[in-house]
Parts: C-alpha cells; sequence; structure tokens
C-alpha cells in the first residue's frame, strides 16, 4: 500500500501509523468474522436469577462496602438527538396539510409511535414551550386550520427558528417535566448517581460527549447544579471526554483502497462506540457503573432502578472478593490440588468458564483467568426491544465463556446458529457495573482485554459514493471479550430507553 506524503502527514496528525491503516485495511479484506455461539445464556445457564432473600444480601454487601471503593459512573453521550425525531423530520417533509388531514396521513404510514406523538404531544416536556415559540413565530397561529398549527408546531420544534431539538445532543434534550422545572437525561443522571455511587457525600460521573458538546454541557451543569446538589445533598464531580482522533478508521472503497473525499484526502471516520475502551481505561476509579444518556425514568419511578443497581454492585463485591482471595493464594504458589479444583469449579461456577479439552490444570492457567477486570451485567427478559444479547460462545482456542453479542456478529446463513440466535431469552440493556484494578489495586490495561477479531464492517456513503466502515469492537461486545462476566436477571422496568420522541410519552418518563 502506498501513500503519498500528503496522506503520511494526515495520517502522522491522527496519532497513528501508516501500519495501523495497512492493518484496518487488512480487516476489511478479511471481513466480518462470526462468531461461534454454542448456546444463548439463559436463568440457570448463564443467566442467574436473584431471589428476593438473595437480592436483601447483596443490597447489604454494596451498602457495607461501597464507602471502601472509588466509584464512579460512566455514562456514553456523545449521540445526538437527529435519530430520535427521525419521524418528525419525515412529518415535516411529507406532510402537507392542503392536500392531507392528519388523521389520514397518519392511517398511511403506519406508524405507531407517530400516532402515539400526536394523540398525547401535550404530555410531552416541551410542549408548552413549542407552542409559546410557534405563536410567536406566526402571530396568525390561532387563526389557522388545526392542520397548519399541527405542521408548525412540528417545525418549531426541530427548526433552528424554533426549539431545534433533533440539533442538540441527545442528553441536553428535554425529557421530563415536573412541577417547578423541566430535566434533561443529563440532568436525571446526576439524580440517579447520587443514589447509589456517592461516597463519602460526593458522586462522580464521567460523560463521554462530542468535542463541540462540551461548552454546551458545561453550560446545562451550571444551571441546574444548585437544584441537584440542595435536592440530593451531594456533591457531584463531573468529567468529561471525547472520542480520540486516534480510534478513527479509514474507509475504503468497493475494491478496498483507501476512500478519498472531494478533496482528495483521506476519509476516517469514528471507529464505533468501541473506541470508547480507550475513555474507560483511563480512568482512575476502581469500580465503573455504565449505562447509555437516554435510559433514565422521573424521579417518582426511581426506586427499582436504584434497587437493582446497588443489587449488581452488591453481586460485584461478593465475586470480586472471592477472586482476590484466590488470587493472593495463588500468588503465594503454594497451594494443594484440592485448592486447584475448588478454583477451578468456582471458574465454572460464577463465571462459566469452560475448556473445551481436559487439561492439567494449574495454578498459573486459573491465575491468568481470574486476573482479568470483571462485570457484572443485567439482562432484561426479551420483549421485543432491540439489542444484544447474552451467549455462551466458543473462542478460537476452543474455551467458552459468556459474551454479549448483537445480531450483525451471528451467522445467520448457518441454520444451527440461527436456531441458537432464536432461542435466546434476554437482551442487553446496557446495565453494567465493572471492577477496572486488580487485587494488589493495580489498574488493568483494557487494551489487553480487546477481541479485535470482533471489529464490524458495514456498508456506508459519502458525496453519494459507497464505502465500506470500520467500528472497532463493540465497548460491552469484543471490547470487553476477554474480562470475566456475570450476566444477571434485573427486571424490564429498569430499562427506559428514549429511542424515539414518543418514548417520552411512556409511563416511566410521566412524573407521578
Amino acid at each position: 500500500m502506498s501513500f503519498t506524503e500528503k496522506d503520511v502527514l494526515q495520517i502522522k496528525k491522527k496519532g497513528i501509523t501508516t501500519g495501523e491503516v495497512e492493518e484496518q485495511i487488512a480487516i476489511f479484506k478479511r471481513g466480518n468474522i462470526k462468531v461461534n455461539i454454542t448456546e444463548a445464556a439463559t436463568v440457570g445457564n448463564g443467566i442467574s436469577r436473584i431471589s428476593e432473600e438473595d437480592k436483601k444480601k447483596l443490597l447489604s454487601v454494596y451498602e457495607g462496602e461501597k464507602e471502601q471503593h472509588s466509584i464512579l459512573k460512566f455514562v456514553p453521550a456523545s449521540g445526538a438527538a437527529t435519530r430520535m425525531f427521525k419521524a418528525l423530520h419525515n412529518f415535516a417533509d411529507e406532510f402537507d396539510p392542503e392536500k392531507h388531514e392528519l388523521r389520514e396521513y397518519l392511517d398511511s404510514t403506519g406508524d405507531k409511535d407517530l400516532q402515539r406523538f400526536f394523540r398525547h404531544l401535550e404530555k410531552l416536556p416541551f410542549y408548552e414551550h413549542a407552542l409559546e415559540k410557534a405563536r410567536n413565530n406566526h402571530p396568525d397561529y390561532e387563526e389557522r386550520t388545526s392542520e397548519v398549527q399541527t405542521q408548525l408546531l412540528v417545525k418549531t420544534i426541530l427548526e433552528s427558528n424554533g426549539l431545534y431539538l433533533s440539533n442538540l445532543p441527545k442528553g441536553l434534550v428535554p425529557f421530563h417535566k415536573y412541577n417547578t422545572h423541566i430535566a434533561t437525561a443529563f440532568e436525571e443522571h446526576l439524580i440517579e448517581a447520587a443514589r447509589y455511587i456517592s461516597v463519602n457525600g460526593v458522586a462522580k460521573v464521567h460523560f463521554t460527549v462530542a468535542e463541540e458538546d462540551e461548552e454546551k454541557f458545561r453550560s446545562e451543569w451550571k444551571q441546574v447544579k444548585s437544584r441537584v446538589e440542595d435536592k440530593t445533598g451531594v456533591k457531584f464531580e463531573i468529567e468529561y471526554s471525547f472520542q480520540d482522533p486516534k480510534t478513527d478508521t479509514i474507509a475504503v472503497d468497493n475494491d478496498f483502497n483507501p476512500f478519498r473525499t472531494q478533496e482528495d484526502k483521506l476519509f476516517f471516520r469514528p471507529g464505533g462506540h468501541g473506541a470508547l475502551i480507550e475513555n474507560l481505561d483511563r480512568l482512575k476509579e476502581e469500580i465503573v457503573f455504565i449505562k447509555n444518556i437516554d435510559n433514565v425514568v422521573t424521579e417518582s419511578n426511581i426506586g427499582k432502578v436504584v434497587e437493582y443497581k446497588k443489587m449488581l454492585g452488591g453481586k460485584l463485591f461478593q465475586v470480586q472478593r472471592s477472586i482476590f482471595q484466590y488470587l493472593k493464594m495463588l500468588d503465594t504458589g503454594d497451594v494443594t490440588r484440592d485448592k486447584l479444583h475448588e478454583i477451578q469449579s468456582f471458574l465454572k461456577k460464577e463465571l462459566f468458564l469452560e475448556t473445551e479439552s481436559e487439561k492439567e490444570i494449574t495454578a498459573e492457567y486459573l491465575k491468568n483467568k481470574l486476573h482479568r477486570p470483571l462485570r457484572v451485567c443485567g439482562m432484561v427478559k426479551n420483549e421485543g426491544e432491540p439489542g444484544g444479547g447474552p451467549f455462551l460462545v466458543k473462542d478460537k482456542d476452543g474455551e467458552i465463556s459468556l459474551q454479549i453479542i448483537e445480531g450483525a456478529q451471528i451467522d445467520s446463513d448457518n441454520p444451527e446458529q440461527a436456531k441458537i440466535a432464536r432461542e435466546a431469552t434476554h437482551f442487553n440493556p446496557v446495565d453494567i457495573v465493572c471492577s477496572l484494578k486488580d487485587h494488589n489495586g493495580k489498574s488493568f490495561d483494557l487494551n489487553e482485554y480487546v477481541d479485535e477479531d470482533m471489529s464490524f464492517i458495514a456498508d456506508k456513503t459519502k458525496d453519494g459514493k459507497p464505502l465500506k466502515a470500520l467500528e472497532r469492537p463493540g465497548l460491552w461486545n469484543g471490547g470487553m471479550a476477554k474480562w470475566n462476566t456475570i450476566f444477571v436477571e434485573v427486571p424490564v422496568e429498569t430499562f427506559n430507553p428514549v429511542k424515539t420522541v414518543s418514548d417520552l410519552l411512556k409511563d416511566s418518563h410521566q412524573p407521578a
């Protein structure tokens, strides 16, 4: 592969080398590698269902130990709200009040989310603000037909002379209306964090944001700081980070040559949320809760969410304690054969780690399996929501472990693999708590535990031309493939994402 002098300078400015770009191009030529799922993880076989009695014990463990740890909440929040408002953009482009009646148009689309949006429009947190703005922008608003009013209101929500909501980062879109204020997802994450991660009266929250949006988030924090801290009685330490440009990946054309822009520059794209493993790796805290920016609820619905967050944390502390004890024992080098078998049994029972062949279990082998980052992941019963799922996966060395797998990673053309995929009962809501330090208090190098084979190639376009894009192994998929993993069932009430604007009309987003 030959690069021009200008190419080399562009690559160097990204913080990477031509060799790394060539490695990425080799991945395109190789193609996507499908995973080998052996079973769907189900309750009793990879997923733990915690009894009410055990849940109380885990809550007690968490409350009893959390003050002894450094804890942080990590919220990927760089996504824009564009997709959330996609149906409204389509409506604004297609609906002609001179030709259509609203009901007739909605029936023709068959879009139930859009129908719900217009049926309960007045319950949206920004409805009154949008209505006021529409009236100010259009003095004859009240004289117009209801169809015209509807169209103007939607355009006011979307366009730059109105609220311009679809141009905001999703974390700053108004989500919930209370008697005294309207709260964004950003604010709700802070309210929630105060309930389970505060240590000595301080809650640390880290948001990954688009670099151009950092000042918007900082401005929002200035506006809500007094209200949030007065309400919770907790002080906050808020951090921001960006996706490092060096994690961007080269795009190629259909002949696997580097894709070039109209200015004849190499075209790099963000490497997907898997690139955030770098951001996670830079954290100094020991315990990190991970949750997506759009998965929040109103304060009246927060109780169960907090309860299960603490339960997951208690499970992490419980398992971490055993792992650390075993590692310290193995470090001495004086371990009996019976103790080795006990540790092997622990690996199978708690972490579902098994080898294909019967090999002699050594202290070094067990130490290698135990000395890894640990994550406890909440799993929700699958009720039709999109998202990756929990599976038992066999790697190229024949070893089986628990993994979160996206549908695109499964070989759907293989009848046996497709059958296993259909047997999945749960999906991944991104409800994760992690332990990032070892038994000696040393931070893991998280890049050592990424499965690079789980990168993903997708077909995209740029300037009207087709291209192939490379996404790094997903943060909780290939990015954590070599972590020790535990799946725990959590109730669906703990998963309340806002994928479309109509989701804000669900009960979990409506104040009591």
